[in-house]
């Protein structure tokens, strides 16, 4: 732990907002980052439990005093990369997610949750804004085929996740456009479109094949996947209409 006497010494500082004048005047991110210097406080302020709560309220299961120590301690590339250990996106958790991390976190018990999610943010904006996210496309590949079949934050996930251990990987979406819900279901304020495109980019530059208006079970025949295909992982997520 960088400070251990850090959560006595800083309060709690959220993300600010956009001013309205101007949010009303565009879609984009109504959000505005911290500075580092606040962040790095606000990385102070993790405890290093014994029991780190953090961990259980994470669906991901995120190493978050890890990451919170390491911005503290000015650290950015060693906090990206135990990150992105545990969530291939954290710029899409790191906007959207409710933080139920900062709901188990032990500190709240008395005093407010340290601000786990915009430091989550911080580290993957300045990975991006940094160059370090690059694509990394398998060393060798196993001859494997895998279908996935929808394009939402999992389908994406198991995605790249298949793609990076040397599979070959296609992932099916019936609507016009590769996203799921982070496209159709989130709304550009809460999340640009231009996060998610970034990212497609990273997972078609290591190989991903992405298809869309490809409908399984209407214009794309099963037969036809269990042929091609040694595996067929389903993510259909939250679907939009019944067919």
């Amino acid at each position: 732990m960088g400070k251990a006497t850090g959560f006595m010494e800083f309060k709690r500082a959220k993300q600010p907002y956009r001013p309205v004048a101007e949010r009303v005047r565009d879609w984009r991110q109504v959000m505005l980052p911290l500075a580092d210097d606040e962040l790095k406080k606000q990385g102070a302020r993790c405890m290093d439990c014994g029991i780190p709560f953090c961990h259980q309220g994470c669906p991901l299961g995120n190493i978050i005093p890890d990451w919170n120590d390491l911005v503290y301690r000015n650290q950015w590339p060693e906090a990206i990369e135990r990150l992105h250990a545990t969530n291939n996106f954290p710029e899409f958790t790191g906007t959207v997610c409710p933080a139920p991390c900062e709901g188990a976190c032990v500190l709240g018990i008395n005093d407010d949750p340290v601000t786990i999610k915009a430091i989550e943010l911080a580290i993957i904006d300045h990975a991006w804004h940094q160059g370090w996210i690059k694509p990394e496309p398998p060393s060798k590949e196993t001859g494997k085929k895998v279908a996935v079949i929808g394009s939402g934050p999992a389908g994406l996930a198991c995605a790249q996740q298949l793609r990076r251990v040397g599979h070959a990987v296609t992932v099916f979406e019936r609507d016009d456009r590769i996203g799921g819900l982070l496209r159709y279901g989130i709304p550009e304020f809460k999340l640009e479109k231009k996060t998610i495109d970034r990212r497609l980019k990273q997972m078609e530059a290591e190989g991903v094949v992405f298809k869309t208006h490809a409908h399984v079970g209407l214009n794309v025949p099963v037969e036809e996947l269990k042929e091609n295909f040694d595996a067929v992982v389903l993510t259909g997520g939250a679907a939009r209409r019944a067919t």
